[in-house]
C-alpha cells in the first residue's frame, strides 16, 4: 500500500491528512521532505543545452526528401 501526499509548504501548517482505515490506531512514521523550492525563478535556472557531438560522423545527413509532406495512406495508417 502507498500513501503519499504532497504540500506547499506554506500550506503545511492547515493540512489535514487522511490517514488509511489501516494505519488508525497504529504507530506510524511520518517523514516531511521538500520536494522542490517553488521560490527559484525560471529565469535564474541555467539554459539546458543539447549536444549531440558524440554523434558527429556517426549519422548520416538526413534527405531531402525527408522533409516531403507524407502520401495520403500514410496519414491515414497514423490517423491524420
Amino acid at each position: 500500500m502507498e500513501f503519499r501526499q504532497t504540500v506547499n509548504g506554506a500550506d503545511l501548517n492547515s493540512v489535514f491528512i487522511n490517514i488509511p482505515q489501516y494505519f488508525r490506531n497504529r504507530q506510524v512514521e511520518v517523514i516531511v521532505l521538500p520536494v522542490d523550492n517553488i521560490n527559484i525563478k525560471e529565469e535564474s535556472k541555467p539554459k539546458r543545452q543539447l549536444n549531440l557531438d558524440f554523434l558527429a560522423g556517426k549519422v548520416p545527413p538526413l534527405p531531402d526528401s525527408f522533409f516531403d509532406p507524407l502520401p495520403e495512406e500514410e496519414l491515414q495508417a497514423w490517423g491524420l
